[in-house]
């Protein structure tokens, strides 16, 4: 695969603010040989690299004409290459993958992004390289300790089913007929029209979430459950970072978290703004995991944050309860 190419012309989906910037896609190799696809555009000095360019590109792509955008699929992930070795789908080879794309632009320092579970594996990357870090951007980040119980006010615990009536069921009666098995691709294309009501805080934004991953065959649900075995019950779920550790991690770190989040709980955005040493919090009212649908003015306050300042009402959080 090359490691690299030169587009023409942009792909369909920049927004039209960067339509005329520099656009690159191609494969960085991963210290073990993994090949990572990747989405650069922009020619700014300053840069920003994003690992979930499948779920963040179509919200993140107007950062290309700030910056010099670097937004990339994970291992085993969107159109990255396929990885048949469960042990090597862990947090640490994800730092490391962050690295390895680093490496191949040859960019000293950098901010980024982590959405997710990415939001731990960036503040994991800052302690390992925090010579090259120069400001952290949280969306919806998983707990420091995925057990962690927090009070039922700071989940989405007592928040009602978020799926359209008979939804569910209609699913399964897919998989227990043997379809996500046996015609994965249409499986999956019905998954992602239910999913994705789990991912807002109010229906009426599921629109704004375009769930177009069916064509790759690593988003397949048949194939994402081997991928979430390994990645997160394997290694999300069993990975500690401790206070001592998160401590460490010096550098600006902006955490935006909504508070109906049914992925990862408002709790954990308030804990990782309490315990790093230079962070705030933004707290978004009413929003789900993928905040960008419910309220995509989150963009302003990034850029505020990426460009240098702290946006207006980034809480400074002494209190794992507001009070």
């Amino acid at each position: 695969m090359a490691c690299g190419n030169e587009a023409e012309t942009p792909v369909a989906d920049l927004p039209p603010t960067v339509a005329s910037a520099a656009f690159e896609e191609g494969f960085v190799p991963a210290s073990d040989g993994v090949e990572l696809y990747y989405r650069k555009v922009g020619q700014s000095v300053r840069t920003v690299i994003v690992p979930s360019r499948l779920f963040t590109w179509d919200d993140l792509a107007w950062l290309g004409e700030h910056f010099t955008l670097i937004s990339y699929d994970m291992r085993n992930r969107g159109r990255s290459s396929e990885v048949e070795n469960g042990s090597v789908l862990t947090l640490e080879k994800d730092v490391e993958d962050l690295e390895s794309v680093r490496g191949h632009f040859a960019v000293e320092s950098f901010s980024t992004l982590g959405y997710s579970y990415l939001g731990k594996v960036v503040i994991m990357y800052a302690r390992a390289h925090p010579e090259r870090i120069e400001r952290i951007v949280q969306v919806g980040p998983i707990p420091p300790v995925f057990a962690t119980e927090y009070p039922k006010e700071l989940t989405a615990a007592a928040l009602p089913s978020p799926f359209p009536p008979g939804e569910i069921e209609r699913l399964n009666e897919l998989r227990d007929a043997g379809v996500k098995e046996s015609e994965p691709r249409r499986y999956c294309e019905t998954f992602w029209e239910i999913i994705p009501y789990q991912l807002v805080g109010d229906s009426a934004n599921v629109n704004r979430i375009n769930a177009d991953y069916c064509e790759m065959e690593n988003e397949w649900p048949v194939n994402i459950d081997f991928h979430m075995q390994h990645a997160f019950v394997g290694s999300a779920m069993n990975h500690v970072l401790t206070d001592e550790e998160i401590a460490e991690v010096e550098v600006p770190v902006l955490t935006i978290h909504g508070t109906h989040d049914r992925n990862a709980p408002y709790g954990a955005g308030r804990e990782w703004a309490m315990k790093l040493p230079n962070a705030r919090l933004i707290t978004i009212e009413g929003a789900g995991h993928h905040v960008w649908a419910d309220d995509p003015t989150i963009n302003d306050d990034i850029l505020i944050f990426l460009q240098g300042e702290w946006p207006e009402g980034a809480e400074v959080v002494t209190s794992l309860v507001p009070e």
